[in-house]
């Protein structure tokens, strides 16, 4: 049986490269939805509904991008295609997310935001999900765990400017932060203006620097394929046959999986409000003062440093996770990532708040990368886009379901307090961090036969 060629770290660089756009811009999404969305009038009770939207495309996007990156190729290749696609639909949406007063004459502001909101998620999962398989195509099994954390560092380079940039501009370059006549100040417009140029050119970096395989060539590597996937007529309606015949480990990381997204959407979702109350003192009715809006700014930063974190110790992973074990490692992450989230309830300084973004990007590094080294080893390589995108549903599946409680939950059952939603998404890690302990990794189980040779 044929072998990969082995890739450089630069090669895998570059690979990689355009998850720092779309990480930029997913950051801006995530810092920023949320107050823009108050800003135009939602109540911090409908926020999660709001929401719901980012993880309904990916459970609708991520499987159908999935089958179709699998079952492509072309002059323009395999993965690249929805790469370029998704970057140009993401950008329309970075760009008009925050100017959606402008269509006021068609539709309410909140309700076009919301649109935007929608077309940002379904295009992020379309360029998204391609660059998680192409990790598996072009990678041999020695080096995944280094391909997915550089993916991560990239991640977390991105998120940083994105998390960042509305504040600097603000506070460096003097641009206009406060919401005059209702709008959205102009340095969030202009953030998410940069962020959407940022996408399209770290794309177009990974497309023109990276060759893919071919089916051939990807069939040649696995001696099952070689004879009977690539003779054998596909569908899409396959896709629900691939779920039913999912691999043993991808059923166990199906649970770590969802107690981690779970407690990240209620992060996402709840910082600014939490924050705001919590250490800021405002109430919910507060969202269009200027305090608000330097609240909004100072998450931005935080999650900023949980994604510089994140970044350093992407590049440590592979290293941990040969010395202890990639479930081991992964387990300690979540353990440290939850239980920083759980000690922001007593914190009431917003500079110490930086201190439990330390242990949640330690989370994130992790969370990014160990569960699709441990994946992309059970996986077939003719199947690898497919089973990619169906991993997704057990990180859409648990954003949905707190999409759906999440509000009522701080209405009705915290009084108001979203500061224990962010309880909650510990809690969340820590269950996760138990469910590990479960999980078969087959390329851990490979390389230790190997040492015992």
């Amino acid at each position: 049986m044929q072998q990969k060629k082995h890739m450089s770290f630069w090669q895998i660089w570059n690979m990689s490269f355009g998850f720092l756009g779309i990480q930029m811009g997913f950051a801006l999404q995530n810092a920023n939805a949320s107050r823009i969305l108050q800003s135009f009038g939602a109540d911090v009770h409908e926020l999660s509904w709001f929401w719901i939207i980012a993880p309904l495309m990916g459970l609708i996007v991520q499987p159908i991008v999935g089958y179709y990156s699998d079952n492509t190729w072309g002059r323009f290749g395999r993965r690249k295609p929805y790469f370029l696609v998704g970057a140009v639909l993401a950008s329309v949406g970075l760009i008009f997310m925050p100017q959606s007063d402008i269509l006021t004459a068609v539709l309410p502001p909140l309700w076009v935001g919301a649109g935007m909101l929608m077309i940002m998620d379904a295009s992020f999962n379309i360029a998204m999900e391609p660059f998680r398989a192409l990790v598996g195509d072009n990678l041999r099994t020695d080096q995944r765990t280094l391909g997915f954390s550089i993916q991560t560092a990239l991640i977390g380079i991105g998120a940083v400017v994105g998390s960042w940039l509305p504040y600097v501009l603000a506070n460096w370059f003097d641009v206009e932060n406060a919401s005059v006549d209702g709008k959205i100040p102009f340095n969030l417009v202009l953030s998410f203006i940069i962020g959407a140029a940022v996408l399209i050119t770290s794309i177009l970096i990974t497309i023109l620097k990276t060759p893919e395989y071919s089916p051939q060539e990807l069939a040649a590597f696995d001696v099952d394929a070689k004879n009977k996937e690539l003779e054998s007529e596909s569908s899409i309606l396959d896709i629900f046959t691939d779920f039913r015949e999912m691999p043993k480990t991808m059923r166990q990381l199906s649970w770590v999986q969802f107690f981690s997204w779970f407690g990240l959407f209620g992060m996402w979702v709840f910082s600014t409000p939490a924050i705001a109350q919590h250490v800021y003192g405002l109430s919910t009715n507060d969202a269009s003062s200027s305090l608000f809006q330097e609240a909004g700014d100072w998450v931005g930063i935080l999650f900023g440093v949980y994604n510089f974190i994140s970044a350093i110790i992407a590049f440590s992973l592979p290293y941990i996770a040969g010395r202890i074990g990639r479930k081991r490692a992964h387990a300690f992450a979540l353990i440290i990532g939850g239980l920083s989230l759980c000690s922001i309830y007593f914190i009431k300084d917003k500079d110490l708040l930086i201190l439990p973004m330390i242990g949640i990007g330690v989370a994130w590094a992790s969370i990014l990368a160990m569960p699709y080294a441990i994946l992309a080893g059970s996986i077939k390589p003719s199947k690898m886009g497919v089973y990619m995108g169906i991993f997704n549903f057990f990180i859409v599946i648990p954003q949905i379901i707190n999409a759906l409680i999440g509000g009522p939950l701080v209405k009705y059952v915290y009084g108001g307090q979203a500061i224990f939603a962010i309880v909650l998404s510990g809690v969340c890690f820590l269950v996760a961090a138990i469910m590990v302990g479960k999980v078969d990794d087959v390329d851990d189980n490979l390389v230790a036969v190997e040492h015992e040779n």
